[in-house]
Formats: structure tokens, C-alpha cells, sequence
């Protein structure tokens, strides 16, 4: 990196202030100034205010979108470097028009799957309630249930749910699937059952989401849907909180409809102080953690400072 100019790149929506640490950013020292945020800002106006003397920005997953009407506004912005390998929140034709090259890192499914299945067992066997309980100085506040012999409806048969499915026929279950273009080959594949989107709602004990966010899959599960549910029937949501409309599922779990949810992905994130799935007691809520581990972020900001320095050195 022999140039003199300089370009100004911005990290966003660092949480844990932690990017640094999982690259060596000094590679890009000579060419680059790097700009972290570790708060998130909701509103585009104020974003845009933010990035205007940005050349390039990083922004983890969808947590900060790139919209047209926010980039029509950032004249000097260059590059957009995006962790995993598609981003549906960055407006790509927007960037084409502008000549704003988009670079993508590597991505691993593994984490997510790991994470459904913890808020799968802490949801069935209360683990957060005990835990407070043993931490405030109580004991055994509550029965919890057992997972062998129950039915795992799974909604969305790629690689994350086809591995889901599969620890689940681990743990004894029975496991029934849907998603719109899915096949019985398919499903005998990873030991599972196709059936009905209506049957499965009916059947499973636990209901678990592995679609990718798509106009055609916003709002797929409404109170269509939630009330075909067992009482004793629990959702899981681990891929994207559009795919079920939120006001339904909050009005099920109030009315007791449903024995509970876990959910790590949100319509709006950052969630509000005072929403309900912070605070309703059938509700196990994590922060859209599904991605955020140690092992990914290495390579996600690894792959990072990759993609700047190839844009970087390609520059005259």
C-alpha cells in the first residue's frame, strides 16, 4: 500500500466494542482510518449524518440497513463490506447505480443451529427461571418437560433446519416439516416427515423457524396459524422476526394460547425498553445472538479487513 490517500472507513453497530480484537486492522494502517460505533442509530436521517465523510462503511449482518434513499446521500461512499454472504437489508441495485462495490466475508450455519437448540431446552426445561431462582437464593420453582417422544415441527428444510431436524430424531422426537416447494425426498433425507403447513401448526409440540426473510415469507406465520397450536406447543425463532407477525404471537402468549416462545430475532433491534417480550414470564427473548460467536466473528472481520485491503490496493 504505497498511495498517499487515506480512505475513512466506519464499523457499525460494534455491540461489544470487540471488532478490533478479531482482526489485525494494522494492515490497513497506511490506507486507512478506522471509525467504530458501538451504538445503534434507528433513525436515517441520523445515520446519514453519521456516515457522510465515510468512504467505506462495515456493518455486521442487517443491523444497520443501507436503503436507497440513505445512500443517495453518502457521496463519498465507495465500499460496503457486509458480514456473511448476502445482506437483503442493503438496497444492491442502489449501489450499482452508484458504483458502490458490495464485498461479503465467509459464514458458517453452525452457531444458529447450536442456538435453536439451547432455546429449545432452556424453553422446555425453564433453565433461565431456575437459574434466577438459585441465583435469588430460591429452589424449584417449576416443572419442566421432556423433549423424546414429543413432535418437532420444523418450517424451512435448508441447512439450518435440516440440521436441526436431524438432532432432533437425536433426541427421540418425531419430526414432521413444511415450507411451500418441499419434497417427501427431502424429508426422508434427514428422518423427517412432510406434512401440511395446517398439519404441522396442529401436530408439533415445538415449532421451529428456518426460513430465509422474503416478500413472500413476511407475515407467513399469523394468528392463522398460532391458533391451530397446542396450549402446551412452544415457537422458536431463530432466523428473522418478520417471518412471524409480531402483534399475533404477542396476543397468544397474553392470552396463554401457547405455552411459550423463544425468539432471537425481532421485528425492530434493538428492542425497546419497555416491550413485551423483555418482560412477558412465557417468553425466553436473546438478543439476536444466533451468529455471534467467537469462531464467526474471526472470521467475519477477518474476511473484512481482507475485502477492504483487495479494494484498497485495486484503487489508483
Amino acid at each position: 500500500m504505497t498511495s498517499s490517500k487515506k480512505y475513512q472507513v466506519a464499523i457499525l453497530d460494534d455491540y461489544q466494542n470487540v471488532a478490533l480484537k478479531f482482526a489485525d486492522w494494522s494492515v490497513l494502517r497506511e490506507r486507512a482510518e478506522i471509525t467504530v460505533f458501538d451504538d445503534h442509530l434507528f433513525d436515517a436521517d441520523a445515520v446519514v449524518k453519521r456516515l457522510g465523510p465515510f468512504d467505506i462503511v462495515c456493518v455486521m449482518r442487517e443491523r444497520t440497513p443501507l436503503t436507497r434513499q440513505i445512500m443517495e446521500c453518502l457521496p463519498n461512499l465507495k465500499l460496503i463490506c457486509s458480514t456473511g454472504p448476502g445482506n437483503a437489508s442493503i438496497d444492491k441495485e442502489a449501489a450499482a447505480e452508484r458504483h458502490i462495490k458490495i464485498a461479503n466475508t465467509g459464514y458458517t450455519s453452525t452457531p444458529t443451529i447450536e442456538l435453536t437448540w439451547a432455546l429449545i431446552l432452556a424453553s422446555a426445561r425453564n433453565i433461565v427461571t431456575e437459574n434466577n431462582e438459585v441465583a435469588c437464593g430460591g429452589w424449584q420453582q417449576s416443572v419442566g418437560e421432556d423433549i423424546a417422544g414429543k413432535t418437532l415441527g420444523v418450517v424451512g428444510l435448508g441447512n439450518i433446519g435440516s440440521a436441526v431436524a436431524k438432532i432432533g430424531v437425536a433426541f427421540g422426537m418425531h419430526v414432521i416439516a413444511w415450507s411451500e416447494h418441499l419434497t417427501a425426498d427431502r424429508c426422508a433425507e434427514v428422518g423427517c416427515t412432510l406434512v401440511s403447513k395446517e398439519m404441522l401448526f396442529k401436530q408439533a409440540d415445538i415449532v421451529t423457524i428456518h426460513l430465509v426473510l422474503s416478500e413472500r415469507t413476511r407475515g407467513l406465520i399469523s394468528d392463522n396459524e398460532l391458533v391451530l397450536m397446542k396450549p402446551s406447543a412452544r415457537l422458536i425463532n431463530t432466523s428473522r422476526g418478520p417471518i412471524v407477525v409480531e402483534k399475533d404471537l404477542i396476543a397468544a402468549l397474553e392470552n396463554d394460547e401457547i405455552a411459550g416462545a423463544a425468539i432471537d430475532v425481532f421485528d425492530q433491534e434493538p428492542l425497546a425498553a419497555d416491550h413485551f417480550f423483555r418482560i412477558a414470564p412465557n417468553v425466553l427473548a436473546t438478543p439476536h445472538i444466533g451468529y455471534v460467536t467467537r469462531e464467526t466473528y474471526l472470521r467475519f472481520y477477518g474476511d473484512t479487513v481482507s475485502n477492504i485491503r483487495k479494494w484498497v490496493e485495486a484503487q489508483k
